[in-house]
């Protein structure tokens, strides 16, 4: 039998992707009814950008003389420090080298902001909007995913950062940070060990992970940062925003520093998203979803591939 074409393979995932694709509307709709029943403004903002956001571990694709956003996160700051209060926006991002069973370099990101809140604020909005978009996309709360049911109906598991890794690992990041130990233990035994059958919020971490978060007042050396995992899978990143622009100022600087000894492209800090703290960020919650994944343990699929079914599938790279 001869081997079929690299177009026939092609057609031949847009066909069995019809599913996928028909999950994923039902996804988007559950997402700006929420939404807009909630009284948020959806936004667009540029997806070709001058300046990408500087973040440690995060590379931008470039566009010509520009690049291709990593997030939407500095021009929706930029909106809320102009006075949009309640604010999200669907649509697709970018990051060099993400390739992997879970990683595309390019993929759909629901990102939101809600002034006077912060991230156990932004968490109670979470689990509605799941369990909203679970009713819509599989019809009920409880299915399976890769041979082990989850129920969101079921309480979310709270891990905290440092009292789960002393338990689990031995040793306690909060007090004595060191970021390869950090990675590997997380992936090695923390994130294997989470309950399967219902969400897991991973929350407190080191402030040197905050990224764009704030410190908890009181224990400067905690970021008010938590993760959602659903099915072992990291589907969402949320923060209580950093408003200080001294401080962001001080973290960009050890950032790109950083980033020169490692040999990793440098970019330049955005003016915009400075001068926009700098006039004055009020107190605010945010989170970044990645709706690929979502949809991917919504339906049971195994990878990425299944649900973005034009994109070339990877073999090795990251899981």
């Amino acid at each position: 039998m001869p081997t079929p074409s690299v177009s026939e393979d092609g057609l031949n995932r847009l066909r069995t992707a019809r599913p996928a694709f028909e999950a994923r509307v039902r996804l988007i709709d559950a997402v700006r009814d929420f939404f807009k029943s909630c009284g948020y403004l959806e936004v667009e903002t540029p997806v070709r950008i001058p300046v990408p956001a500087l973040e440690l571990h995060i590379d931008a694709l470039s566009a010509g003389d520009a690049f291709l956003r990593t997030s939407p996160e500095l021009a929706m700051k930029r909106l809320v420090a102009a006075g949009y209060p309640t604010l999200f926006q669907i649509g697709p991002c970018f990051r060099w080298g993400e390739t992997g069973r879970i990683h595309h370099e390019e993929f759909s990101m629901l990102e939101w902001y809600r002034v006077g809140t912060d991230y156990e604020g932004i968490l109670k909005e979470t689990q509605e909007l799941v369990r909203a978009v679970a009713d819509r996309v599989v019809g009920r709360r409880c299915w399976e995913f890769q041979g082990q049911m989850i129920d969101l109906d079921l309480p979310w598991v709270v891990f905290s950062v440092g009292q789960i890794f002393k338990e689990w690992a031995g040793w306690d990041p909060i007090e004595d940070f060191d970021a390869e130990r950090f990675d590997r233990d997380l992936l090695g035994i923390i994130e294997p060990g989470f309950p399967r059958d219902r969400a897991v919020v991973l929350k407190d971490y080191p402030a040197q992970l905050g990224a764009l978060a704030r410190r908890k007042p009181g224990r400067e050396q905690v970021a008010e940062r938590w993760e959602l995992y659903l099915g072992g899978i990291e589907i969402a990143n949320a923060f209580s925003e950093l408003t200080d622009p001294i401080e962001q100022r001080a973290r960009f600087a050890d950032w790109t520093a950083q980033r020169q000894t490692d040999r990793r492209p440098v970019y330049p800090v955005d003016p915009e998203f400075m001068a926009a703290l700098e006039a004055g960020l009020p107190p605010t919650g945010g989170i970044a979803v990645g709706l690929d994944r979502l949809l991917m343990v919504l339906i049971g699929a195994t990878s990425l591939d299944a649900v973005l079914p034009f994109r070339t599938p990877v073999d090795g790279g990251r899981s």
